[in-house]
């Protein structure tokens, strides 16, 4: 008997989306449970495994009815579903996949969560359509995932894809989130371009719309750029040219047909995609000019749907 159905799980640091789709893609359902990561993080699997169960009760569907469970993961995850490491779920080094399918007797697959994100635009996203895609998430970091040929590369040590961490300025002075200097996440993420507004209006006396703000937002950095503010319209080129730049590198290894720009900055639309392709226009080798730029679609659901890909793929 086929199955018909597929879950989708996506864990993050404070909540675990959770969807219930049909094998053709189509989600049916979905539902958030809290993150316990007291302890090592070691509810998680578990709250998961019975949150599952009492869908599959609820919806009166059987286990044979269910090709299986694909997960995504705030940190490195190796082919074999094996994490290295999520600090903020508490996790150390153990096979995420088997414990979850020991827990609920299914099959299970686990990858970093970006790169599920990545997968889950190219089956029903932005990506769609497109096999060879990158995927740039610009939130609070700046996440990466590449799909190529339809797989996740997900490299030896689960880093495949870990964009932000490419090094773009080597005179800078202050720490990355990952111990280093320099780093795109630094300048390209929601974080990293309120840091530069607030470095430009603390360095100059430039007039801008943003000094009247108590709090300067990545969003309203943009929407000033598109109201015709000098300050602000300097700094979105800034970002667009870090980030231009850094996808040109990207396209040198993976060539890609595609950029998918998903993430909570992506929200000021078209601007982004404009900016940032301008520069990839001046930066790329002439062969990989050809390359789109496209935003993601899926927004917070893209784990949850890369998931359930990933265990139909």
């Amino acid at each position: 008997m086929m199955a018909n159905y597929v879950f989708g799980v996506d864990i993050g640091g404070t909540t675990v989306k959770i969807g219930l789709f049909t094998v053709d893609g189509v989600l049916t359902d979905k539902w958030e449970i809290s993150t316990r990561v007291d302890e090592g993080g070691k509810y998680i699997l578990g709250d998961i495994a019975t949150s599952i169960e009492d869908k599959l009760a609820e919806k009166d569907i059987s286990k044979a009815d269910v090709a299986g469970i694909g997960m995504g993961v705030p940190g490195p995850v190796k082919e074999d579903g094996t994490v290295l490491k999520c600090v903020n779920l508490g996790w150390g080094i153990f096979n995420v996949a088997e414990e979850l399918s020991n827990l609920i007797g299914l099959p299970v697959k686990a990858g970093n969560d970006a790169n599920m994100a990545a997968l889950g635009e190219m089956w029903q996203g932005g990506g769609k359509g497109y096999t060879n895609i990158v995927m740039v998430t610009l939130g609070t970091g700046v996440g990466g995932g590449i799909i190529i040929n339809g797989k996740m590369l997900s490299g030896v040590n689960g880093a495949g894809g870990e964009i932000g961490h490419i090094q773009v300025n080597e005179d800078e002075s202050e720490v990355c989130g990952c111990g280093r200097k320099g780093c795109l996440e630094q300048y390209t993420s929601a974080t990293g371009i309120v840091r530069s507004a607030n470095i430009a209006l603390n360095n100059t006396d430039r007039p801008s719309s943003l000094r009247n703000l108590q709090y300067v937002s990545s969003k309203e950095i943009f929407d000033a750029a598109q109201n015709g503010d000098e300050l602000a319209a300097q700094l979105v080129e800034n970002h667009g040219k870090c980030l231009g730049k850094a996808l040109a590198q990207i396209a040198c290894v993976v060539d890609p047909e595609v950029f998918v720009i998903g993430g909570g900055v992506s929200k000021a639309g078209t601007i982004i995609t404009d900016t940032v392709e301008k520069y990839f226009q001046e930066y790329a080798f002439h062969a990989c000019k050809k390359t789109q730029f496209t935003l993601a679609t899926l927004g917070n659901d893209a784990g949850m749907y890369g998931g359930a890909c990933a265990i139909l793929g």
